[in-house]
């Protein structure tokens, strides 16, 4: 069995990325339990910071999905 991993990152949106279902994928397409500390949405951007539990390999994935929609992903201590 691998061990679970966390990892704590900031999302930053832009545009249409904001209107994604990103944190509903990444749950369904890459295993990975999310679970959102903070946030701050506007109508043309936002942020949330978040949790990601699973499969560090699964982790990674997710977080490269991010990327490739455009999304920023910085990665922080955790809480």
């Amino acid at each position: 069995m691998t061990p679970v991993a966390r990892t704590t990152v900031r999302l930053t949106f832009r545009g249409d990325s904001l209107n994604d279902p990103v944190i509903y994928r990444m749950g369904q397409d890459y295993k990975v339990v999310t679970n959102i500390r903070r946030a701050d949405v506007g109508e043309d951007t936002g942020w949330l910071e978040m949790d990601l539990d699973g499969e560090q390999a699964e982790i990674d994935r997710a977080l490269e999905y991010c990327r490739s929609r455009g999304i920023g992903v910085q990665p922080l201590k955790p809480v």
